[in-house]
Order: C-alpha cells, then structure tokens, then sequence
C-alpha cells in the first residue's frame, strides 16, 4: 500500500479497504482489491463478489478462487501438460456434518485401494485437497502407515499423492500471469533456512523451463497472484503446489530481496490494473480453462495471447533471519492484508 502512494501516480492513491455496509449490488467505490484475507473470512469473500459485480478488479478472482481446489489442479496440469504427482482424491473418512449412509451409495465399499496404492505407490504424501499452510499433511511408508493416518483425517477431503524424490526445487511467485520470480528452496530446511540452499545455480534450460510452466499454469488458472512450487526430478519440473492465491510473502519468511520483488511488482500491477478499470464492466481476470469452456472450444491446444514476461531469479546466500529488522513500513503484516487500490476519480 505505502509502495503504491510513494509512485504519486496521478489520480491513484491506496488505502486499507474499509466496509462499513455492503448492500446487494452497491458498489465499494474501489477501482482495484487485492484480497488477501477472504479464505479464512466468508463475509468478505461474498463482498468481495458483490464489489467485483460492481466493476471493481479484485486480485485474485473470487468467484475462481472459490471454485477452484488443489486436485483439479492437478487434473488441469495433466491435461494442459505440465508434469505433477500421480495423484487421488479420497473420501473423508468420518461422513460430513448432515449426511448419513445413504448420502453414500453411490460409492464402492471398499474403495479399490490395491489399485490405488499401485497407482500412486509408496512412500507418499496425503494432505488436504483444498489446504494449505502444511496442516494436515502426512508422510506414509506403506499401506498400514497410510490406513492408520487416514483414520484419523475426520471429515478431511484428502489426497493421496506419489512422493517425488527431488535433486533441486523452486518456489516461483507469479503476478498478474506474466511476472515470475524463481527462487531455489529446500523444503526440508527449518524454515529460516528454506532459502539458503546452499545449491549450485540451476542451468539456464531448466529455469526456462519452470518459467514456462508457471505461465502456463497461471493463465490456464486465472490467477493474479499466485506460487508455483517444483520438485525436480531426472531434470523433469513436477508441479507440487500451485493454488496459493494468498501464498506467504512476509519479509521474515522469503527474505530482504525477495520481499522487495514482491511488493514492487504487486504495487506496479495494481497501479496497471486501475488504470485499466472501466465502470460497469466485469473487470475479473478469468483463466483460459473458463475461457474456453464458454468459447466451446478444445482446452488443449488452446491459443493463449503471448504476454511479455519478465522473470528474475533470486539469490540468497544467508539465512533469512539473518537480516535482522527491516524498516517498519516495508512490512506488509499477515491477515491484515486485504491491500486495496482505490483509484479518485
């Protein structure tokens, strides 16, 4: 927010969002929100919806990011080419609130997990379908590892996925589809150190490579601001996890250098957007999967208009605590952080 009002752009300024009152199709007087609150807040999400129906360009989607989840990424990936985890989805293992048996018939007991388990095979992971932030996620060996975790999931909606036993991986930011910063990270690391691998520079071929993924992904997916995150394995980018429309940015977590990447580009692209902002009209970003589904058109082989992408690849060296205290204005504080972008007019 500070970053966009210290640009003086004329006739642009940035503020917290404030909301007083929301009545149906009333708009909230923005020309741009950056939402970064609304998945752990329902009322802001359908406000968030009632501005976007209004003509505000909310970042991300809301209306996508409330469709979207982790397995039907997954499922785009495949389809779209970008290689991923074998990957299934489960049933909860205790019934959801409200439902009985017969909410169930139409599933087989038991589950064909012999063709499951040869699917995907062991060790794997199983997390949440539509989690994030690494709850709930479990590291199986074998079929009784798996049987006695899955017990416990409750009304979890999991997934059940190969492990990639990876050389190198990348976290990579992606905004407005056509700005990426590829960082090296070692997921395995406490996580003052993910950053500070302490691993040769990747070849030039591979990063292009997790480059074009990240676009691809990203304007498939509709995403504004999103994360990419790859295991690398016999030089082949798998895409591990890459719905975070609200994906960590604090300074402590990712660094000096790669904070300030952040929040340039993300004050940069608001500014872009609000001056794009038209009254009346549905100012979303919709991804190619929705676009083609209205055009009745093949999703593979989809015509994507080429955007100029710039990408960067950080260099840390140090542990991020290291760094010691940044200036006080240049931290963006979590769950604070619905940023707006109000444009006076």
């Amino acid at each position: 927010m500070d970053r966009i009002n210290q640009k003086a752009e004329k006739n642009i300024s940035a503020e917290f969002v404030r909301i007083d009152k929301v009545m149906q199709a009333e708009p909230l007087d923005y020309a741009v929100i950056i939402d970064r609150i609304s998945q752990d807040v329902p009322f802001y999400r359908a406000a968030l919806k009632n501005a976007a129906i209004c003509g505000t360009a909310v970042i991300n989607n809301p209306f996508w990011w409330s469709a979207d989840e982790k397995f039907f990424n997954n499922a785009l990936a495949v389809k779209i080419g970008v290689p991923v985890p074998k990957t299934v989805i489960l049933p909860s293992k205790d019934l959801p609130d409200d439902t009985t048996d017969k909410s169930f018939r139409n599933l087989a007991y038991p589950l064909d997990w012999n063709g499951i388990f040869n699917y995907v095979g062991f060790p794997a992971y199983m997390k949440p379908f539509d989690g994030g932030g690494w709850k709930e996620v479990y590291k199986l060996d074998d079929k009784e590892d798996f049987f006695d975790k899955y017990n416990k999931t409750k009304q979890y909606v999991m997934m059940l996925q190969e492990e990639v036993v990876f050389d190198d991986y990348f976290r990579c930011y992606c905004i407005g589809g056509k700005h990426v910063r590829i960082m090296q990270y070692e997921p395995r690391n406490p996580h003052h150190l993910r950053y500070e691998h302490g691993k040769a520079p990747a070849a030039k071929k591979l990063l292009d490579t997790v480059k074009d993924y990240v676009i691809k992904l990203n304007q498939f997916l509709g995403y504004d601001f999103n994360t990419v995150e790859f295991a690398i394995r016999d030089g082949i980018p798998y895409a591990i996890d890459f719905c975070n429309p609200a994906p960590d940015a604090e300074v402590t977590s990712v660094g000096q250098d790669n904070f300030e990447w952040v929040v340039e580009t993300a004050a940069d692209y608001a500014i872009e957007r609000a001056k794009k902002q038209k009254d009346g009209l549905d100012n979303l970003t919709w991804g190619e999967f929705v676009k083609t589904s209205v055009a009745k058109t093949p999703l593979v082989g989809a015509k994507v208009k080429p955007a100029k992408v710039d990408v960067s690849v950080a260099k840390v060296d140090h542990a991020i605590e290291a760094e010691g205290k940044v200036k006080k204005e240049r931290v963006v504080k979590a769950k604070k952080v619905e940023e707006p972008k109000k444009a006076k007019k």
